[in-house]
């Protein structure tokens, strides 16, 4: 279904919070979000309620500031809130004090996504990606309980290939397979080029880990999912077809230092290795990197 025909049944909040959720992946398509927005529903519900407040807390935050309606309805104010509203629901137990901090940390992060867009983007074309996510939850961990050390994962045939589409949930927390499948489905009908790169990077990533006898990491989709998005930040290139590769690559390959200097990976490797490429392009002098941000296309991704 062609994203403009969604958008025509779909109200002006409706498409905000549901781009919010398709942004996670680089995306601006209402269904897609939906799709995300179920696999959150169906398979980790708990963390269901956290997510759509997280995304509500930044659209009204945008709303409130008047931040420009364009990007309020591609959902650059929401997808941060999103994460942030899965992270704290995951490693904080609940608490009346819970869904006043996720709507905080969502509002907060919708204010510095738009004095990124107002002073940093427009001037050096440098998208912030997940980076007011990643700070903010840094700044959160330091009072959480420390997380459960890594199951085993049996190695088998079903294991390999349900941590292929394990490396797609993992950008949201989430190690079942039907949310990578049905986030897999979100993106294919969004953009198939951007899918068949994402589904491409989860493999690498899964047999980098494995390369790397971390077999835990590799089949609960833990070592992918940075690959996936950095293959999505660069998927729409036309220019440099062959962008996300290096991107890939890149963000296997800057993981490590992440936990070697006691921080949460989270969604850091993929963002360093994108800003390491784009600052690259622009040192060499090439072309810069098409796209604008809330460009009005049928599906572009937005440069955030």
């Amino acid at each position: 279904m062609p994203a403009n025909h969604f958008n025509t049944h779909c109200p002006d909040w409706a498409e905000a919070l549901l781009n919010g959720f398709s942004q996670i992946f680089l995306q601006r398509h209402p269904l897609c979000g939906l799709l995300c927005l179920l696999a959150i529903l169906l398979t980790a519900p708990v963390l269901f309620a956290g997510a759509l407040l997280g995304a509500v807390a930044g659209l009204l935050t945008a709303q409130r500031r008047n931040y420009a309606k364009a990007d309020r309805q591609a959902g650059l104010f929401s997808y941060n809130g999103v994460l942030l509203g899965l992270l704290l629901s995951l490693y904080f137990p609940w608490s009346p004090m819970l869904p006043p901090l996720i709507l905080a940390a969502g509002g907060l992060s919708a204010m510095v996504t738009q004095q990124w867009l107002k002073h940093v983007y427009r001037s050096r074309s440098i998208p912030a990606y997940t980076s007011p996510f990643v700070v903010i939850s840094w700044l959160l961990l330091l009072f959480a309980e420390p997380s459960a050390p890594m199951a085993h994962i049996e190695m088998n045939t079903l294991n390999l290939l349900a941590a292929e589409l394990k490396g797609f949930g993992q950008v949201m927390f989430l190690g079942h397979p039907l949310a990578g499948a049905l986030i897999a489905i979100g993106l294919l009908i969004a953009d198939r080029r951007a899918f068949c790169w994402a589904l491409l990077a989860s493999a690498i990533g899964l047999g980098s880990s494995l390369l790397h006898h971390e077999t835990s990491a590799a089949l609960s989709g833990l070592g992918s999912y940075n690959a996936v998005l950095a293959a999505l930040a660069f998927s729409s290139q036309r220019q440099q077809p062959w962008l996300p590769l290096p991107g890939i690559v890149l963000a296997l390959l800057v993981t490590p230092l992440f936990a070697a200097i006691g921080l949460a990976t989270l969604t850091a490797p993929f963002i360093l290795a994108c800003w390491l490429i784009r600052a690259g392009i622009q040192m060499l002098g090439k072309t810069a990197v098409d796209g604008t941000p809330c460009a009005q296309g049928e599906n572009q991704p937005r440069l955030r």
